[in-house]
């Protein structure tokens, strides 16, 4: 007789606040809905995608290591940073080097992407707001939280990048990112292609729900350019924009209910799709040849 073995089932953290839970035990609850799977859901993604990025991790990027490694420092939490001391990496000792530190839960830095992470940090200690809103001595970073949506009954969860410890008054929910530009114009463009007005009423919604804040809860996002001399600006999202991720996060909500209830992830759909030009393109197009 053969026997198969089952994975182990993971328990789903419990609801409320959890102080210690570890990035990749929130990351791997697949009963509940955060803020980066919500807008995952919603064109032009789709389901589909949404349901495959869950059961497979996508690999590390540059990228993202620079954004994981300057957390780490302005945040003081996350995983260990490892100096590869070569200067080229397609070596077979340098290669190595890298997926040892990848194995074991690193991130693998040259050391001139080291001392970069380590000036933008120190840059943030110098931005009289930045440093306010990140003061070790009034708030802790990575704090978790896990609920029950009302209309629906699914289970939501967020990963706050830092939480204020001093619960009095109006919450402020700082948010760190990097950018290449961290511009106004720029960021209004990064606001609608990454969904920040998303993330701030699913924070804001978050901190209501947890009990940690009232109505007047506000996400501020704390952008820091990537490249010298690492400036940083403080972004709100304005009402309107807020209200129109709330739309956006509701309909993603009810998808997750319908898409957990029935077992069914779609994709594009399975009958055509008609399509018109860009409407830039059309009226351009009817002037020149209609």
């Amino acid at each position: 007789m053969t026997t198969t073995l089952e994975p182990p089932v993971t328990e789903a953290p419990a609801l409320g606040i959890h102080t210690d839970l570890s990035n990749a035990d929130y990351h791997a609850d697949k009963t509940s809905l955060s803020s980066s799977g919500a807008r995952k859901l919603l064109a032009p993604s789709t389901p589909a995608h949404f349901r495959y990025e869950q059961d497979n991790p996508q690999p590390a990027t540059k990228t993202f290591d620079y954004g994981n490694a300057a957390h780490k420092l302005v945040l003081g939490n996350g995983p260990e940073l490892a100096v590869i001391d070569h200067d080229m990496w397609n070596t077979k000792a340098a290669k190595a080097e890298v997926l040892e530190a990848r194995e074991r839960g690193a991130i693998p830095l040259k050391q001139h992407e080291m001392d970069m992470v380590a000036a933008m940090a120190a840059q943030i200690r110098k931005h009289s707001l930045a440093s306010a809103l990140l003061d070790p001595a009034y708030g802790a970073p990575e704090q978790s939280g896990f609920w029950i949506d009302g209309p629906t009954g699914i289970r939501r969860r967020v990963r706050f990048d830092w939480l204020p410890s001093i619960q009095e008054g109006r919450l402020i929910i700082p948010d760190y990112k990097t950018a290449a530009d961290a511009s106004e114009r720029a960021m209004e463009k990064d606001i609608e292609k990454y969904g920040y007005n998303q993330q701030a009423d699913w924070y804001e919604d978050a901190a209501r729900e947890l009990g940690l804040g009232g109505q007047d809860a506000e996400l501020l996002l704390i952008v820091q350019e990537k490249k010298a001399p690492y400036l940083i600006n403080v972004i709100g999202i304005e009402f309107g924009s807020r209200i129109i991720g709330g739309a956006k996060n509701r309909a993603a909500i009810e998808k997750f209910a319908e898409c957990m209830a029935s077992g069914d992830w779609p994709g594009y759909g399975d009958e055509p799709n008609y399509l018109a030009l860009p409407g830039y393109a059309e009226n351009r197009d009817k002037e020149m040849y209609l």
